[in-house]
């Protein structure tokens, strides 16, 4: 901000973030440290939240600017009737991946059946699974689904299952192959799953007009820009006031999300997010599919 009697304030906005800061918020980390934010008039909040669940529903209640969530849950709120909208993309690829050991008995998906396959969130992730088994000729009834409640690696590591589908591929098999048991990840792109935005800014339907959000936009956007051509440099701005994240897993993380970053955050593939609530219906996720106009806008 310019000092001095015609500086203008910058404008207050408040962001949730999904989870605790990681590199999957290298976006907005950048566009914090660069300047970004407050060239475009912005004095930028970042919030991490107590519950991750949370943050679309204190959106659209009205008690917080923007959120950082995902196109899948996305899908899910519009059917339940939540006021919120996507405005922009940060992750343009999915993380979600079904992961094993590589040097375990599993090979191919089709030698899932009969094993026990573990999990974090019922629902999009047992979709995603059931959507990634059914060319094998596996159903629901084949494996058995057991809740691990956040602990992916640790209970593939101990046994306890044979597979976790929920993995994020930038974590989750970086952390393995630290801890010296790799994996081998499928990726439910490449395994019939239409792919989709992994990470999404959404804001109120209502309030698209809002000033304040096409320069947010365009801040992640020159953010984004720099983070690719300037990927080590990028990551010393996003450890500055993150040191508890200078480790070997964040950094390996930061490598492998620096590909998946969206360079276009503001642009919208109306063809991706038709599949997708195609998909969404078919596996009994959302009753009914909307035009892609009801789950993202573009801003004027």
């Amino acid at each position: 901000m310019i000092h001095g009697t015609t500086a203008q304030a910058a404008e207050k906005l408040t962001v949730l973030l999904d989870w605790f800061v990681n590199p999957d918020h290298a976006t907005l980390i950048v566009a914090e440290e660069r300047g970004f934010f407050e060239k475009h008039g912005l004095e930028v909040e970042m919030i991490a939240p107590a519950d991750p669940s949370a943050p679309p529903k204190l959106v659209a209640a009205g008690k917080a600017d923007l959120a950082i969530s995902y196109q899948p849950q996305l899908h899910m709120q519009v059917t339940e009737g939540l006021p919120v909208k996507r405005i922009a993309t940060l992750i343009a690829t999915p993380l979600n991946s079904l992961v094993v050991l590589k040097d375990g008995p599993v090979k191919s998906l089709a030698d899932l059946k009969g094993k026990k396959i573990g999990y974090s969130v019922g629902g999009f992730e047992t979709a995603l699974l059931t959507a990634m088994l059914a060319p094998h000729n596996i159903t629901a009834d084949d494996v058995t689904m057991i809740n691990v409640n956040f602990s992916l690696s640790p209970s593939l590591l101990s046994g306890q299952v044979d597979a976790v589908i929920g993995a994020f591929r930038n974590f989750e098999l970086n952390q393995m192959d630290i801890e010296g048991y790799p994996g081998r990840a499928f990726y439910p792109e490449e395994e019939g799953v239409p792919a989709y935005d992994e990470l999404i800014v959404i804001a109120h339907s209502d309030k698209l007009d809002d000033a304040r959000f096409k320069p947010f936009v365009d801040a992640l956007e020159e953010a984004a820009q720099y983070l690719v051509n300037h990927p080590d440099d990028s990551w010393e701005l996003f450890i500055k006031n993150h040191k508890e994240l200078d480790d070997e897993l964040n950094r390996r993380a930061w490598a492998d999300t620096i590909p998946r970053f969206a360079l276009r955050p503001a642009a919208l593939d109306v063809g991706r997010y038709d599949r997708f609530a195609a998909f969404m219906k078919a596996q009994g996720l959302i009753e009914e599919t909307k035009s892609a106009d009801s789950y993202a806008a573009v801003l004027n």
